[in-house]
């Protein structure tokens, strides 16, 4: 059942429903039926978060790619941290004379 593919299995799930329909068939055919048809739409609905996971994948994927073009080589990780927090103050670079700037300037 697995192995069966979307488009195959909701065929037969269709086929399955119009013959429940008519109403033709004895009590038992009609729950070795059902039973076929329960089967088939829960094969269908894998089917379908399995295709739904891969595109929001795909999409989730797609819009990471695209931040950290958009707005230089900041990594995604950092947009909340500070300055001083990503190393990229002034108050963290080296000073030519020596050591590195201070934190605050004196007044």
């Amino acid at each position: 059942m697995a192995s069966l593919k979307f488009e195959s299995s909701l065929t037969r799930l269709e086929e399955l429903v119009r013959t429940l329909e008519q109403g033709d068939l004895s009590l038992e055919e009609s729950l070795k039926v059902f039973e076929e048809g329960i089967r088939l739409s829960k094969n269908c609905a894998k089917l379908l978060n399995e295709a739904e996971k891969k595109v929001e994948m795909l999409i989730n994927d797609k819009e990471q790619e695209a931040v950290p073009k958009a707005l230089g080589a900041i990594p995604p990780t950092d947009f909340n941290k500070t300055e001083i927090e990503r190393g990229t103050s002034p108050a963290k670079a080296p000073c030519p004379a020596g050591g590195t700037y201070p934190e605050t300037v004196p007044e």
